[in-house]
């Protein structure tokens, strides 16, 4: 009789300690499940070099206008993102422009990066720049459109395609306003020339 009663009592003594645990793991634990989830969401960081998700990117977009001196331009980009600090630079990505000058000749210019400045109007090209004026082809690195000074200049490794002949030089700088092209060469000083842009030629 006293084996059965102290069996009894063991049964219900784990009877008591299994719902304990039970209670502990339903309301208990759950107390602590939200801090558990908030850490398993923390944001991963960006590796060095990734563009950031936070940038507000804009897709095939095409700036039009006149500059200083009346020519009507056009620009056009396949990617772009304003500065974040200077909301007037804007960063392009496969970059066509286009300038119609008043003496009706038409300068094409592509390149795979830019930077467009829509108070000043001012332009950047860069990486694999390509132009075409009249019946020349002009290959170079850098290649920038000053609205401010009235100049396009073109720089690093330039080289001229023409039926007249092929050309390498420095840097090429029209003065739009005069409509006259500069060429020099820094490197060995053979190449320093002015050529009237009337002549329809570079």
């Amino acid at each position: 009789m006293i084996d059965r009663k102290k069996k009894l009592r063991l049964t219900q003594f784990f009877l008591l300690l299994f719902g304990l645990f039970i209670i502990y793991f339903t309301y208990y634990n759950k107390k602590f499940a939200p801090e558990q989830e908030i850490i398993s969401q923390e944001i991963p960081k960006t590796k060095e070099g990734d563009v950031s998700d936070e940038k507000d990117l804009f897709f095939n977009i095409e700036y039009s206008g006149f500059d200083l001196q009346g020519n009507r331009y056009s620009l056009k980009s396949k990617e772009a993102y304003f500065d974040e600090v200077k909301q007037e630079i804007v960063y392009m990505k496969i970059v066509d422009a286009v300038f119609y000058f008043k003496d009706g000749t038409i300068l094409y210019v592509k390149a795979d990066t830019g930077i467009y400045n829509n108070k000043t109007l001012d332009m950047k090209f860069e990486q694999n720049v390509k132009a075409n004026y009249i019946n020349s082809e002009l290959f170079a690195n850098k290649a920038e459109y000053s609205n401010t000074k009235s100049f396009l200049s073109i720089y690093e490794n330039v080289r001229i395609n023409d039926k007249k002949g092929n050309l390498i030089a420095d840097k090429l700088l029209f003065d739009i306003t005069s409509q006259k092209l500069n060429i020099t060469s820094f490197s060995n000083g053979k190449i320093n020339a002015n050529v009237n842009l009337n002549e329809k030629r570079f």
